[in-house]
């Protein structure tokens, strides 16, 4: 994608500067990275989607260049931030939304406080804290919840060690050590070194607890109604089938399975596969005639839209 076409903004919203990318035109597709990661991890997604869709890639809260709060981690302030963006900033009333790592908890919490805004939700090698089942951290082994839930510790041990910390991460979570370039390390080290990102992050992991009370309570009561598509890398360290399984105790209308040679980077493990899922997965809404619409003047905003 030629560097014109994918612009950069920034919206000044309640609690949070948050940065965002844009791309192409049509009805608007959000797209919600994870961690280690950034809207970086998109790019070999973007190009295909935007050739008929507008795509919307934010940094999160506290991510990227965005700016780091205090607070404000838990995944339905997260998703607060992005309802704030699309719609009181932006202009949009319905829309699809991407979901990958934390990215997918952030999506949930958005499709349930507002489940006529989001059309079609895809949630990508996670699953939903809460969902009825003891299974977020395996047993034990992703072992990094329950260090990244330590408050001071892992701060004191990554704090100048960030790139080596990390690196294992990028290279041992999925199936194709070489997904991630030591180029692409840079540009996710260009942020997550700066002053408070790794508290930031961590912060993802700190706010587990009200994120599961959040979800029970959500599931008690509600059940998402629109499509979902559930995927999870099928090797390596990728979720496999616990991703379909999760959203289906917690949806109506889940399809999905496992991604091919695919370990939990699924952006950039295997961008080709997961883009043709994705326009598969939305072009179904796009031919039921429901396009998303936005109230009257508000398309157009001093953020670049």
């Amino acid at each position: 994608m030629a560097a014109a076409e994918l612009t950069h903004h920034f919206a000044d919203l309640d609690e949070v500067l948050l940065h965002y990318v844009t791309a192409g035109s049509g009805d608007p597709i959000v797209l919600l990275h994870g961690w280690p990661q950034t809207w970086y991890e998109w790019r070999k997604i973007i190009p295909a989607l935007a050739e008929k869709y507008l795509v919307i890639a934010p940094d999160l809260r506290g991510l990227g260049d965005s700016s780091r709060p205090a607070g404000g981690y838990d995944k339905r302030t997260l998703a607060g931030d992005i309802w704030q963006l699309l719609h009181d900033r932006l202009g949009y009333d319905r829309f699809h939304v991407v979901g990958h790592d934390w990215g997918g908890p952030v999506a949930y919490a958005l499709a349930g406080a507002q489940p006529e805004a989001v059309r079609r939700l895809a949630i990508l090698d996670v699953i939903i804290p809460g969902d009825g089942a003891d299974t977020f951290s395996q047993g034990g082994r992703r072992w990094h919840h329950a260090l990244h839930q330590t408050l001071d510790l892992p701060e004191a041990l990554t704090q100048g060690r960030e790139r080596i910390y990390l690196t294992w991460f990028y290279r041992n979570l999925g199936y194709r050590p070489d997904a991630i370039t030591e180029a692409d390390i840079d540009e996710y080290l260009r942020t997550y070194t700066l002053p408070g990102a790794m508290r930031a992050g961590l912060a993802y992991y700190r706010a587990l607890p009200q994120d599961i009370a959040d979800n029970q309570e959500l599931r008690a009561r509600f059940t998402l109604p629109m499509p979902i598509l559930a995927l999870g890398g099928a090797k390596g360290r990728g979720r496999g089938r616990e991703v379909i399984e999760s959203l289906q105790r917690v949806a109506h209308d889940v399809r999905g399975g496992t991604v091919p040679d695919c370990g939990h980077w699924m952006t950039e493990e295997q961008p080709e596969y997961l883009v043709e899922r994705l326009l598969e997965f939305f072009g179904e809404a796009a031919s039921t005639g429901t396009a998303g619409t936005a109230p009257a003047g508000r398309r157009q905003r001093s953020e670049g839209l």
